[in-house]
């Protein structure tokens, strides 16, 4: 959630009262959603590895709607989106069987304060069906079981110095077990663009205190999400504020290999690709990556509207072509 673009409004001076925010409606809780295709333009849309299938403009009028910071995969024909106001969205994927669309809290009622309930990461393990979630200003991870059931909570004790404003961006479950977890902040005001980070042997709720890390992705951008390839690499979505009123968006795409994360060192990733028009561009904070029956691999992507009338609730499926992919580097030896 881009909280800074208030701070820019109110403390810089930069066009002050045109950041504006839709009114407040009444209260309604109707499972009510619409996704509306987005026209693309003919031959639209490649990046590198990346070919856009289709893009679509999600509404509703159900007050838990919007502010979408992380996506999941729950099931072949299902995506799971989460808020960072604690809500969460649970829809069919365009093209799958048609279903009433979930909405819902992922914290208990006792939590009302968004610092309480700031979602901005999520990840999945599709056996079990656990799902942890990352909470941003409390600097905590969260895990559910079956129809999103809190199972245990933990402030993580090396992510307490992360900035409220700032922090767990970033938390991928690899195949084999391990997490990973990387904060937006970066590991230092001045110089490139790095990000701190953790590597966990296992749940972080109960492994410890992880290995730490430095991530450098593409200079300039901030990690927003990341999913693991099938070949156990991840791809990091990045984003970069070009503007803030009314708000404008760079975003990228980076590949790295967990294999090559060391205690203390930089993790170095690698861009395959921008995300820029005529690709439809907004607040991606969302990632989310799947094998269709078809043995395609793609990818959803959904945009955080920031509760901004001159943003959008966008959802992407995008195809990537393993075969474009950098070739993966060999372990030593």
């Amino acid at each position: 959630m881009l909280r800074r673009l208030l701070i820019i409004v109110l403390f810089a001076g930069l066009a002050p009262g045109t950041w504006v925010r839709s009114e407040l409606p009444a209260r309604d809780m109707r499972s009510q959603l619409s996704l509306e295709s987005v026209p693309l333009l003919p031959a639209c849309c490649a990046a590198g590895p990346l070919r856009l299938l289709g893009a679509w403009q999600l509404s509703s009028k159900n007050t838990a709607f919007g502010g979408y910071s992380a996506l999941v995969s729950t099931d072949p024909g299902e995506l799971l989106a989460l808020s960072d106001r604690g809500y969460f969205l649970r829809f069919a994927k365009p093209g799958a069987a048609p279903m009433a669309p979930q909405f819902g809290s992922t914290q208990p009622e006792s939590l009302k304060d968004k610092a309480g309930r700031d979602v901005e990461a999520a990840a999945l393990d599709p056996g079990s069906g656990h799902l942890w979630l990352a909470l941003e200003r409390r600097n905590a991870v969260a895990r559910y079981k079956g129809n999103l059931i809190r199972e245990a909570v933990r402030p993580v004790p090396e992510w307490r110095e992360w900035p409220g404003n700032y922090g767990p961006e970033t938390l991928v479950r690899l195949h084999d077990g391990r997490f990973i977890a990387v904060c937006e902040c970066r590991s230092s005001w001045l110089g490139e663009y790095q990000h701190p980070g953790f590597l966990y042997p296992d749940d972080p709720i109960s492994s410890g205190t992880g290995t730490a890390f430095t991530f450098a992705g593409a200079d300039g951008y901030r990690p927003t999400d990341a999913a693991e390839l099938p070949d156990g690499r991840v791809l990091v979505l990045m984003r970069r504020l070009l503007w803030p009123v009314p708000a404008r968006f760079a975003i990228k795409v980076v590949i790295a290999d967990p294999a090559e994360i060391a205690a203390g060192q930089v993790w170095q990733g690698t861009e395959i690709a921008e995300i820029a028009a005529p690709w439809p561009v907004d607040n991606y904070e969302g990632l989310t990556i799947e094998r269709e029956s078809d043995g395609r691999l793609v990818a959803w992507i959904i945009s955080d509207d920031n509760g901004a009338v001159s943003q959008r609730t966008l959802l992407l499926k995008v195809s990537i072509d393993e075969a474009r992919l950098p070739q993966k580097q060999k372990a030593p030896g």
